[in-house]
């Protein structure tokens, strides 16, 4: 594959990554999201990973305050919000760890089976590093060393555990650079070539014999963005105090079904964390059980980081008018299958979801697919077929203001009158209102 080649492959895969705008009628646009990704390559010229890189904007400078903070953000919006799916693919993917996010059990959140770990020059190297870095590896993840200069006290140290070595080839002297090469070539590592800018210098480094390249010369870092909702503040510290209670599984769905933003970040981080998990998933409570007490803590410490610091603007209408949906479908299910736990927390789910292709500007069909729910879930959503999508399909003539059509579903709903239908409404809506955003 040549350059250009490789350049067209990885601009394929941003484009399944951009997002359309969107009109959603709020007062303000919503703001953006943004991750960095430079491609990585083997000696035939193969996308074989990508670095993920922090970034607040199109601009490929990044003004990093805060390391921990800086892979947190990067985490987020690549599990959550993009799907790590559609940020790497079938690629790895390498993120810069510093002392204490690689100290910190954030690190459990992501797949080993996908994710490197490139360790930051910064860090001092110590026993309790050390003895982290082997507890990192014997759970399966890979561990790269990154800025080498040179064979230091740090790279001794850590050249048993690590997997990999990125050498800055920019910051090693022309002549010292076969040196270094043939000490390390022999150890079981693979060894990257880093900041590599220039043709002089990719094809030196691919005849002393570099496994991996990065730098300008192959692929700029590119800027990938989508629009989001904020999630609240306010939410995330209440769920963090219910976790830290230990309070009961359906205190802690309550508190969540409040947001949309943030069930839907959820579903996507436990598709993410929870590898191996075959079943589908059909209810917020399941995914609250899947994930864990000890991951959901976890993951709403990331979103805090991640969350912007904003005043009170009001609520994103079409939030309001997401969870009055699904309190709506919620009651009506209640009122049709009275003993039907089950059912009533699918169609909340339903009723949630089913303005995510305003709210989130994907196509339904591909969130969907990457929630992977519930056939009866999808089923409603896509094509309002099933009991739940017939629920569905009554709210949208309702809002359509089709009266004859709500007229005639009814009489396919015998538990439900068109009184408790419009009061169930009017709860709903109620309820909504009493959501409070940060």
């Amino acid at each position: 594959m040549n350059q250009l080649a490789l350049n067209q492959q990885a601009a394929a895969m941003a484009a399944t990554l951009s997002t359309p705008s969107m009109n959603t009628g709020a007062s303000e646009p919503l703001p953006s999201i943004f991750l960095g990704r430079q491609p990585i390559i083997d000696r035939d010229q193969n996308l074989v990973a990508f670095e993920l890189l922090f970034r607040t904007g199109y601009s490929e400078d990044a003004d990093v305050s805060c390391n921990f903070s800086a892979t947190a953000d990067v985490i987020v919006n690549a599990f959550g919000q993009l799907g790590l799916r559609q940020t790497l693919g079938p690629h790895r993917g390498f993120l810069n760890v510093d002392r204490d996010m690689l100290a910190s059990d954030l690190v459990a959140l992501l797949p080993p089976q996908q994710i490197v770990l490139e360790l930051l020059e910064t860090i001092e190297v110590n026993d309790a590093v050390i003895e982290r870095c082997k507890k990192l590896r014997r759970a399966g993840y890979r561990l790269a060393l990154d800025d080498v200069t040179a064979i230091d006290d740090r790279v001794k140290a850590l050249l048993p555990i690590a997997h990999m070595l990125k050498i800055d080839v920019a910051q090693v002297d022309s002549k010292a650079l076969p040196r270094l090469v043939a000490a390390l070539k022999h150890l079981p590592v693979l060894l990257v070539a880093e900041k590599v800018h220039t043709r002089e210098q990719a094809t030196s480094c691919h005849e002393l014999g570099f496994d991996l390249f990065q730098g300008y010369y192959f692929a700029r870092p590119e800027v990938v963005s989508a629009k989001r909702p904020d999630p609240s503040k306010m939410g995330l510290l209440r769920v963090m105090k219910l976790l830290s209670k230990d309070a009961e599984v359906r205190d802690i769905e309550a508190e969540l079904k409040q947001y949309p933003d943030l069930v839907y970040n959820l579903m996507r981080i436990v598709n993410s964390a929870a590898s191996g998990f075959t079943k589908k998933i059909d209810s917020l409570h399941q995914c609250i059980v899947v994930l864990g007490r000890s991951k959901l803590h976890r993951w709403v410490q990331l979103l805090l980081y991640n969350a912007p610091r904003r005043g009170p603007k009001g609520v994103n209408p079409l939030m309001h008018i997401a969870a009055t949906r699904g309190k709506w479908m919620e009651t009506l299910a209640a009122a049709e299958r009275p003993r039907d736990r089950t059912y009533h927390d699918r169609a909340f789910m339903v009723g949630v979801l089913s303005l995510l292709e305003t709210l989130i500007g994907l196509p339904m069909s591909e969130m969907v697919d990457d929630l992977n729910l519930d056939d009866e879930v999808a089923d409603a959503l896509l094509d309002r077929v099933g009991a739940l999508g017939y629920l569905l399909n009554l709210l949208d003539k309702k809002e359509c203001n089709d009266i004859p059509a709500v007229t005639r579903l009814l009489k396919g709903l015998p538990n439900v009158t068109l009184e408790q239908f419009t009061a169930a409404e009017l709860d709903a809506a109620g309820w909504a209102n009493g959501i409070t955003y940060a």
